[in-house]
């Protein structure tokens, strides 16, 4: 290899141009770039074809508002000339040209697949090829239950890493199938999401699906949950019990009733379309809460993954701390002080309470730990050494 690395980051951008899924692909572009790497942007509909459009409402494979939103917003960080949209049942390239496109393919040194929402197919394939899994347990399961697709998806990689950091290790029961899953984290760009201001009359907050029954999965005659619901309905309660402020920017509507029985226990409800249409938006949001409250997918948290959110990493880089369950993250990343984990009601409401007791302190302590355990060249530093780069 001569010159600069070149990096291709395949994403979920045109397809799903919300703040959480612009933030997560802006990331792995600005953290590769500032290590010096020639980054560039790819997305196909090979995979999966339909396309959401916030300001409709229409899903389909209809790409106009999201090829707007990624030209646009890749351009204001010097990107501009380095994305890439094919459309597969069309035949129809956006942004680089198709003989570009099999160019940056044919010379790269680095093709990271976050989610695995894209396939690399019949292009040249880099020598390293980065599978990230940002859903552990989902993945792993359906690999063990031989699901549709995904022999083939994870066959086209040859470098295996999840945010599940237990997988693999005898701390979380998950069959790995043979393949040998390596640790990784999300990384933050800290300086994108720095803030002056101390917002501790504001709520603690989070953003997300409520409900995702569809996506619960059987692991040999065992089912697991996808749904955040679940988790919630157990702690309906703070607000009363600690005087606090608690928001919810989630479809809690997806479910009868639980919007009223939120409210009624004094919880405040965002629409989380309101706050991710843009990712300017969604920054601000986070800037301007007190810290993150969340809980965590039954399945995370029974099968002790590891995970730790992606959204939760941004809350720590704006120096919001974040409260969140138990998943076995703390092996890896320390707890006590801007970061907290619970499983019951004493152990979130301890969180909480040390979160009022000395708010400096504790957002102080979170931009550290993003700094120290998320900061790209922590995390994808760590990804280009294991490609020997």
């Amino acid at each position: 290899m001569q010159g600069r690395p070149r990096v291709i980051v395949a994403g979920y951008f045109v397809r799903f141009p919300l703040g959480g899924y612009v933030w997560q692909v802006l990331h792995y572009l600005l953290g590769f770039e500032r290590l010096g790497c020639e980054t560039y942007f790819y997305e196909d509909s090979a995979f999966y074809s339909d396309a959401y459009d916030p300001q409709s409402g229409d899903v389909g494979p209809r790409y106009g508002y999201g090829l707007r939103r990624v030209a646009e917003v890749l351009g204001r960080f010097g990107l501009g000339d380095r994305w890439v949209f094919w459309d597969k049942a069309r035949d129809e390239y956006h942004g680089l040209s198709r003989t570009a496109t099999e160019r940056v393919f044919s010379t790269a040194d680095v093709f990271v697949n976050v989610a695995g929402v894209n396939r690399l197919g019949d292009r040249p394939p880099p020598p390293a090829r980065i599978f990230i899994d940002i859903d552990p347990g989902v993945t792993q399961i359906n690999y063990d239950n031989h699901s549709p697709h995904i022999d083939d998806l994870l066959g086209e990689h040859n470098l295996f890493f999840t945010v599940g950091e237990n997988i693999g290790t005898a701390r979380c029961p998950l069959p790995t199938g043979g393949i040998s899953w390596r640790a990784t984290r999300p990384p933050v760009a800290c300086d994108l999401w720095e803030s002056a201001s101390r917002p501790i009359a504001a709520p603690f907050t989070t953003i997300g699906r409520w409900d995702a029954s569809a996506r619960d999965l059987e692991l040999r005659g065992v089912r697991y949950h996808w749904r955040k619901s679940l988790e919630w309905r157990k702690f309906l309660d703070l607000p009363t019990r600690t005087g606090e402020r608690f928001e919810v920017a989630m479809d809690v509507d997806r479910v009868a009733e639980d919007a009223g029985r939120l409210r009624a226990a004094g919880w405040e409800i965002r629409s989380p379309l309101e706050v991710s249409l843009d990712y300017e938006a969604y920054r601000g949001y986070i800037q301007e809460s007190k810290g993150e409250f969340s809980a965590a997918k039954g399945m995370n948290v029974e099968l002790r993954t590891g995970w730790f959110s992606d959204r939760s990493v941004c809350y720590l880089a704006a120096g919001r701390p974040v409260i969140t369950m138990r998943t076995g993250f703390s092996k890896f990343c320390p707890v006590g002080a801007g970061l907290f984990e619970y499983s019951n009601h004493e152990e979130a409401l301890a969180g909480i309470d040390a979160v009022a007791a000395d708010y400096s302190g504790n957002s102080r302590a979170a931009r550290e730990l993003a700094r120290e355990y998320f900061a790209p060249d922590r995390v994808l530093g760590a990804l280009l050494a294991d490609c020997g780069l």
